[in-house]
């Protein structure tokens, strides 16, 4: 909206309408695309199953236009990113909203109902060229990152179940992806098997110096120098709570759960976190989580510290809301994509 404290709704889209036009339900990433289009990509089929897609919005009347891929989809879907002058677009995979909704199950990971696949499309043609399956060590790839140099073939993805980051990079005629980053495992009596990381979010500086990324289950964010981006060099770590350690903001404020979606400003120099991840999840892990935002500021050199004049505590309003995703007015490092 145009005056930021007071955004208005202008349209509303009720899930009937959904499912009518394009047999596709539950939302998740939003991109403006070529086209006067805006892209959505949506997790299940009509009923919550497995078989997802993408939904196309006209992007002046937001009226649904119908689906974006041009031969059907991949079984699942998650977040996707696209780079227009090597016309390819990368898209990632979760599970269907059947299987997450209710919560984290390890037996649906055993009886393979979360995805380990990146797949990369012909954006003008709208189809699938590629689908590379990470295996094992890549289950459930979620967010999707290109370096921001516009001619760049190569970007990242953080597989969360496994704890690893993934580059992905052309090689000829083809498209591979290597593990560049790994998480490992830690101990915890209260749980059956080691404890994941849980890589749920990463950023890529506008500059593509510094990738950063949260370890939801661990409770660190940390900072990485991508100038060779096939060697990551980890530079700085901060703890904001998670299963094992207890973590309080500078303000003294108790940070509950750890951190989980992340944005950055387009100078670098001011990264936001929150730590809801979906209230199911965030129920099963970390019980009657309190949310907060915070900031984390950084210095011409990448030194991070936390700003502790800025906190908000999501538990203090009316039905103790849970923050999620962020973005900036006038632009941040997930929304510019350059032609």
């Amino acid at each position: 909206g145009t005056d930021p404290r007071a955004p208005k709704i202008v349209k509303v889209i009720e899930p009937d309408e959904v499912k009518k036009k394009t047999g596709l339900s539950a939302p998740h990433t939003v991109h403006c695309m070529p086209g006067d289009n805006v892209v959505m990509s949506m997790l299940g089929n009509a009923d919550g199953g497995p078989g997802g897609g993408y939904l196309v919005l006209d992007a002046q009347s937001f009226e649904i236009k119908g689906r974006w891929e041009a031969n059907g989809a991949p079984k699942w879907s998650y977040d996707f990113w696209y780079q227009p002058r090597k016309n390819t677009l990368v898209s990632s995979e979760w599970a269907a909203p059947e299987v997450f909704m209710p919560g984290f199950n390890l037996e649906d990971v055993a009886s393979g109902k979360y995805g380990h696949s990146i797949h990369f499309w012909d954006l003008e043609k709208r189809k699938v060229i590629q689908s590379i399956d990470l295996g094992d060590t890549g289950m459930i790839p979620l967010e999707i990152r290109w370096l921001h140099e516009p001619d760049a073939e190569t970007g990242f993805v953080g597989a969360a179940l496994s704890s690893t980051i993934w580059r992905f990079y052309r090689d000829g005629d083809k498209w591979t992806a290597d593990t560049v980053i790994e998480v490992e495992p830690r101990d915890l009596a209260s749980f059956p098997v080691p404890v994941p990381g849980l890589i749920t979010d990463l950023v890529v500086s506008m500059d593509d110096r510094f990738l950063y990324f949260s370890n939801w289950l661990h409770g660190d964010l940390r900072q990485y120098d991508i100038s060779d981006p096939a060697n990551p060099r980890l530079t700085g770590t901060i703890p904001m709570g998670g299963l094992f350690e207890k973590a309080t903001h500078p303000n003294g404020a108790t940070l509950d759960g750890g951190p989980q979606m992340l944005q950055l400003s387009m100078d670098g120099r001011r990264l936001y976190v929150t730590n809801s991840l979906f209230s199911t999840w965030d129920n099963q892990f970390y019980e009657s989580l309190d949310s907060w935002m915070l900031q984390v500021d950084i210095s011409e050199n990448g030194e991070m510290s936390i700003n502790p004049d800025f906190f908000v505590d999501f538990s203090a309003l009316p039905g103790k809301p849970r923050a999620h995703e962020m973005h900036l007015p006038g632009g941040d490092v997930t929304t510019e994509i350059f032609q």
